[in-house]
């Protein structure tokens, strides 16, 4: 029986190669795609995850192999929440999204040796509690916000503020399992 063809992951996330193993897929290489992740003038979220999915599958080109790619992000309203790179994003994403439900699109694109290309976008709501003074101060202080969209992991300690959740959370996390499974069965991929 002849081996299956390779697996690209195209993310610089560990959390992703980390939720993969979780099913039992481990990627043979984890390839950073070199894009530019800024938003176009008024891009909505959705169209923004999927757009950004897309390019990083399309940015890794690997002959007879399967290319796995996806996008989350967070989402106040139409707003795009970055990545929190330092402690006064941090804050005001906490602020916009505290006391409030906002939405984590997640998107997938994967790409068959063949050429064949499939794409999924994964809706989850997520309501995250009023946060006190200290609550907030102690979440920044943490540094785990660091590089999260929306600033804040949902696998870490801002579980303690979740008081709501309808959808993927593994989706929230970085890669919605059940849909990325689908999406590589249906393509021809069996680990």
């Amino acid at each position: 029986m002849p081996a299956p063809p390779r697996l690209i992951l195209a993310s610089s996330s560990p959390r992703r190669r980390d939720l993969l193993a979780q099913i039992g897929i481990i990627p043979d290489a984890i390839i950073a795609p070199a894009i530019d992740e800024m938003p176009l003038r008024d891009e909505l979220p959705r169209l923004y995850a999927a757009r950004m999915a897309a390019s990083k599958c399309a940015a890794i080109t690997e002959p007879g192999a399967f290319i796995l790619a996806a996008d989350t992000v967070v989402a106040a309203g139409q707003r795009i929440l970055p990545k929190a790179e330092d402690a006064p994003t941090a804050r005001h994403c906490l602020d916009l999204l505290a006391g409030r439900r906002h939405q984590v699109f997640s998107a997938i694109t994967i790409r068959a040796p063949d050429g064949r290309s499939r794409s999924r976008i994964v809706l989850s709501r997520v309501g995250i509690a009023r946060l006190d003074d200290r609550q907030r101060e102690a979440y920044l202080a943490s540094t785990e916000w660091h590089g999260k969209a929306g600033g804040y992991a949902i696998q870490g300690r801002a579980a303690a503020f979740i008081d709501f959740l309808a959808g993927s959370y593994s989706g929230v996390v970085g890669l919605p399992l059940h849909e990325t499974a689908n999406l590589l069965r249906g393509l021809g991929y069996f680990p």
